[in-house]
């Protein structure tokens, strides 16, 4: 689960996805991952890649932001690949697979190594998982990308990993894609997976300044990618540098000077990159997603209070500007394409802006007007702490002004605040002070975001929020049961539910670009490491 640099990824907050080649500068003709390398690609480059907030610890299964999200895919590999246009299932580490009703079974390819010379092996790789199906590690990829309740199975003679599900799952395999799988020095000792890498991946960390840069280094050998790709195809970089550029200005400035190859811009510096002649990857993903803090002892606990303050909202309006016109109204939850279950479950299911009927409701729940404009009941002040991401550049800074002022208008002290990814993250599963948030969970499929949307709430879950919606349980429990796409209506259906009332509301997708400067790559869901080609300048 992505929460993302649109958002948060991730939650995951995931870093939002482009399925298209992008190239930039100098690039020529030829997708990435041809078979007919183009004359221009060159070996032996670096490729530098920004990103707006320090993924932190980097241990893979122990976080959900979209930085940490997207320096993990250099160092380590999935069970499977997941085509970022159908959606079919491809192999990576595992070769074949099968799903028989709760049993999963996926054979290895062979001699899969890790960055150190270890061998993999089936018992290592059900280690990993049995560590995220710990509910006392606290991963948050249980219940997101590996069902609870699931339990693996190692055998190393046949290279066969079988995992026993508790129950049906309708898209096992889409969680399979995107859960990494730490080789055993790092299960050994897990506290040094916070600066370094224990992986199967295409690359090797070898630097790693906190805050500044995180340098990457190609392996050779690798030969166990998507669909069987290697690291020994022509314009592959020799390192990946992933630089650290928090203000969305001085990245896009970077990209024109030559100093970044790659870059996601989401404000209205991505206009000036486009009429310089840089090009991007481009996709939709849900970048205004409104998340209330539904714990006891917030204001916004009461429904009501969680109900008048989307009232307040000229939600069409905020997502014009929080988009810089370029994007529109949000459509469903799970928007990372491939998408499992396309469709709308949010437009009839919105609460519609009426100022109005907010202060009527606030009125009736015993908010009366004060003096100073602020309404108070038993001696409360209404002051709401609002935290939103800083990588929505000056478009989210814009937006997040007139959501204050409309707040203002019915009577509310909202206070807004920018923060990094990580601070961000850090302060709602953290159990910190905020009431209101904007963070995009961009995922696939609707079944990872289950984790979010209910069950124990921060800092002992992934349920940030603190949402408890009975409604919506039972649509997930009877979506569990069914079969692949054949559950997508029920899926669609409780997430309507909880857009109805306000528990979540997702006001705004988007085109997301992902620029490139003398570089092609390809980005569905997260950027994909073997498919960076550096063009010559």
């Amino acid at each position: 689960m992505k929460l993302t640099p649109i958002g948060p990824a991730a939650l995951v907050l995931a870093l939002s996805a482009a399925t298209l080649s992008a190239c930039g500068g100098g690039g020529g003709g030829g997708g990435a991952g041809g078979t007919d390398a183009p004359a221009d690609y060159v070996d032996g480059a670096t490729f530098t890649l920004g990103l707006s907030s320090d993924p932190g610890n980097l241990d893979p299964l122990m976080g959900a932001g979209s930085a940490l999200f997207a320096v993990t895919q250099f160092a380590y590999d999935p069970l499977v690949s997941v085509d970022g246009k159908t959606g079919e299932i491809g192999s990576q580490l595992a070769t074949d697979w099968t799903v028989d009703d709760t049993t999963v079974s996926l054979t290895l390819a062979d001699d899969i190594t890790c960055a150190d010379g270890a061998d993999l092996t089936a018992t290592d790789v059900a280690d990993s998982l049995n560590f995220v199906a710990d509910p006392e590690n606290q991963s948050p990829f249980l219940g997101t990308f590996l069902p609870v309740g699931a339990k693996a199975k190692g055998d190393d003679a046949t290279g066969t990993v079988t995992l026993t599900l508790a129950s049906p799952s309708p898209f096992v395999l889409n969680g399979l894609g995107s859960l990494p799988i730490v080789c055993p020095s790092g299960m050994d000792d897990r506290s040094s997976l916070a600066k370094a890498t224990s992986g199967t991946g295409p690359y090797e960390l070898t630097e790693a300044a906190p805050g500044d840069h995180y340098t990457y280094t190609l392996r050779e050998g690798y030969t166990w990618g998507p669909g069987g790709a290697g690291t020994d195809q022509k314009g592959l970089p020799a390192q990946v540098v992933v630089k650290v550029v928090e203000n969305e200005t001085t990245a896009a400035n970077l990209l024109l000077s030559g100093g970044l190859n790659a870059a996601q811009i989401a404000g209205p510096d991505g206009d000036r990159l486009e009429k310089s002649g840089l090009s991007a990857a481009e996709t939709t993903g849900l970048v205004g997603e409104q998340w209330y803090n539904h714990a006891d002892g917030r204001v916004t606990s009461d429904p009501d209070v969680r109900m008048a303050l989307t009232q307040a909202l000229d939600l069409s309006e905020l997502a014009d500007v929080v988009t810089s016109g370029r994007g529109g109204p949000a459509t469903t939850l799970a928007v990372n394409e491939p998408v499992a279950c396309p469709g709308d479950s949010v437009s009839g299911a919105l609460p519609a802006h009426d100022p109005d009927a907010a202060a009527s409701l606030l009125d009736a729940a015993g908010w009366q007007e004060g003096g100073d404009g602020v309404r108070t009941k038993d001696g409360q002040r209404l002051e709401v702490t609002f935290l939103y991401q800083n990588n929505l550049g000056s478009s989210g800074d814009a937006a997040a002004e007139l959501a204050v002022q409309q707040w203002k208008a019915i009577g509310v002290d909202a206070t807004a605040k920018s923060q990094n990814e990580t601070t961000l993250t850090g302060t709602i599963f953290g159990a910190g002070d905020w009431d209101v948030a904007w963070v995009s969970l961009n995922v696939g499929s609707p079944d990872q975001l289950v984790p979010f949307l209910s069950g124990p709430a921060a800092p002992d879950g992934t349920n940030f929020s603190a949402i408890d919606d009975d409604d919506y349980q039972a649509g997930v429990d009877q979506a569990m049961g069914m079969t692949g796409t054949d559950s997508c209506d029920t899926w669609l259906d409780a997430e309507a539910l909880l857009v109805q009332k306000a528990d979540i509301v997702p006001f705004a997708n988007n085109t997301v670009r992902t620029f490139a400067k003398d570089a092609e790559f390809e980005t569905p869901g997260q950027l994909v490491p073997l498919s960076i080609r550096m063009v010559a300048k």
